[in-house]
């Protein structure tokens, strides 16, 4: 069963639902939100009063008498309505950029913790560059998003809210449905049209996206682009996706440019009708030169947001659509889930059983057949055979990667689905085939198993695992940076660290997945003292390649074609004269051809 979630609806239900899925991440600053809101809301009747003051002061300047006097107040009141509406925008501001912010973070870190949970079959199919991008360009949407509520898309419509009760109220009402028509045709249209251009904004998502990801791969796989020469084939491929992501973004600017001037003409002709009704009261008699300074003023403090709410519109579609892409991936489920009534394992004496186990990545194609095992507590198990047999998918099965298609995995007796995830890996240890470390020190990645372990316990597993002395001769020591996924070390000496990362966790349960793969003969006769001292009164799962690697083992698998075709001892398996025989038979040639040639070197 792979992650799953459901198509979203289109449009406006797709807008809707990407917003309910921010309202979450806002309720902790539920008393932040309510006080900018009222700042915003006393900000805006600051804002309103301004005209009507404004109007007084006209008017009573059109008269003789007490100018002195009544002018004077209503000045000092025009100011302080100016200075409260400036203050209490401050105050709005200042208030939500902690929600801002603080909502920005919580969604990239539930957004990390979503990627962390789901399983390894997602991760093994995502494009590192392309999800970065989008999670990047969802995260700042977010901040982004709050921006234009708070600060344009609200006030808007507060200050819409109050003009068009105030024109009713007092003045004529052809007035309040001359502003509503206009502010109606105006939002349909900015809707309409934004609606069509946001096709563009798409396309360019998916180009930029398309585009971040062949530049990381090209990068994280810059030797094999060096080996092959392909320097000019990456950098086609990157610029034909940024000529896809070009195309689209001129033509959303030329969309964009559209859509200004449709605006502009609705705003012209809103304008132009009311103070046309303006000017014909005041001719009649019906109204003062006040009158149509407040109804002027109105206008301008109405139409100059109201210009703006398209582009703001605009953005916030972008932004919407910016945000999707990152809540589908919070949406999925992972593959692999604790039962609601899991518990933790107990361990024990750290049996393990595989029961008539079989499993396929993929339908078509199984993998493994009815494999049934023990390894008895502190017992050393090695897995061997051809490639493909089906050993590594052991060790993804025992971790709870993947579950099993039928039969069960077992430790201690507790089917693996009926414990918890957390406490089944903290029960086991792995050096893994192909070790890939983080781009920090070697302190921090051998400490990666116990980040709480002092300085001297992660000296002595670098000591176990024979790598302290190398460490200790470079220049900074165990500070130093081994590079991006571990590039400034050898294969050995990063198979080294992983040794001693899996001493330092001191788990019940080991796997060595072809643990010295990466070793030279003389390294590896070195670690393999190391390894069997680590896996000492440990159960132990080895999967090898080299069979001289495991001859000490209390059993050995092996597996042809996903199935368990023999087991037993080194000695007893040679015996048989099998599978195990013929390879062991392979091996010995090899390495008799190897110091051979060696030695003619």
């Amino acid at each position: 069963m792979h992650e799953r979630h459901t198509e979203l609806p289109q449009a406006q239900g797709d807008d809707i639902k990407t917003l309910k899925s921010l309202a979450p991440f806002l309720w902790d600053y539920r008393g932040r939100v309510a006080l900018a809101m009222t700042s915003l809301i006393l900000s805006k009747v600051a804002n309103v009063g301004i005209p009507l003051v404004l109007k007084q002061i006209v008017d009573a300047l059109g008269k003789t008498g007490s100018l002195l006097v009544l002018p004077v107040s209503l000045l000092l009141g025009y100011g302080a309505l100016r200075l409260a509406s400036s203050l209490f925008n401050e105050l709005r501001d200042s208030v939500f950029a902690r929600v801002r912010h603080g909502a920005m973070r919580q969604v990239s870190t539930r957004m990390l913790e979503q990627l962390h949970r789901l399983s390894l079959r997602y991760h093994l199919e995502r494009k590192t560059g392309g999800i970065s991008r989008d999670l990047d360009r969802g995260a700042r949407s977010v901040s982004s998003l709050l921006n234009y509520m708070a600060f344009s898309i609200l006030p808007t419509l507060v200050e819409v809210t109050l003009i068009a009760g105030i024109l009713l109220r007092d003045y004529n009402p052809w007035f309040a449905v001359t502003t509503f028509a206009a502010v109606v045709v105006y939002i349909l249209f900015t809707l309409k049209i934004t609606e069509w251009r946001m096709k563009y904004r798409v396309s360019m998502n998916a180009s930029d996206s398309q585009a971040n990801t062949q530049a990381v791969d090209s990068l994280i796989n810059y030797e094999t682009v060096k080996y092959f020469g392909n320097e000019a084939h990456e950098l086609r491929r990157y610029n034909r996706s940024l000529e896809d992501w070009e195309d689209s973004a001129v033509k959303s600017q030329t969309s964009m440019s559209a859509l200004n001037v449709g605006q502009s003409a609705i705003i012209a002709a809103g304008v132009t009708l009311i103070m046309i009704l303006a000017a014909r009261g005041v001719v009649a008699g019906t109204l003062t030169i006040g009158d149509l300074v407040l109804i002027n003023a109105f206008l301008l403090q109405l139409f100059i947001p109201l210009n703006f709410l398209g582009v703001v519109y605009s953005q916030l579609k972008h932004a919407i659509a910016d945000m999707r892409a990152m809540f589908e991936v919070m949406e999925l489920q992972p593959e692999i889930e604790d039962r609601a009534d899991a518990v933790a394992l107990d361990v024990g004496s750290g049996e393990v059983r595989f029961d008539r186990v079989s499993f396929a990545y993929d339908a078509q194609r199984p993998i493994l057949h009815q494999v049934s095992f023990t390894i008895p507590a502190g017992h050393k198990v090695a897995v061997v055979g051809p490639s493909g047999a089906g050993k590594s998918t052991l060790a993804r099965l025992l971790f709870r990667f993947y579950d099993v298609d039928a039969g069960r995995i077992l430790i201690n007796g507790q089917d693996l689905r009926a414990v918890t995830q957390q406490s089944l890996r903290a029960a086991i240890g792995i050096v893994p085939q192909d070790t890939v470390l983080f781009n920090d020190t070697l302190r921090y990645n051998i400490a990666y198993a116990n980040p709480d372990a002092d300085q001297a316990a992660i000296e002595a597993a670098a000591a176990a695992a024979n790598i302290h002395d190398f460490i200790a001769g470079l220049a900074n020591g165990y500070d130093t940076l081994v590079g991006e996924r571990g590039l400034k070390l050898s294969g050995g000496e990063k198979q080294r660290v992983a040794i001693a990362r899996a001493i330092l966790k001191n788990p019940k349960i080991l796997v060595f997945d072809e643990a010295t793969s990466s070793l030279d003969s003389h390294s590896e006769q070195i670690i393999l003292e190391s390894l069997r001292s680590a896996a000492r009164d440990h159960t132990t799962l080895v999967i090898a390649h080299r069979l001289s690697t495991i001859v000490d083992a209390d059993t050995i698998l092996v597996m042809e074609a996903g199935k368990l075709v023999e087991q037993g001892t080194h000695g007893g398996l040679l015996k048989e004269g099998g599978l195990y025989a013929q390879l062991w038979e392979l091996q010995q040639q090899e390495e008799s051809r190897e110091v051979v040639l060696g030695a003619g070197g």
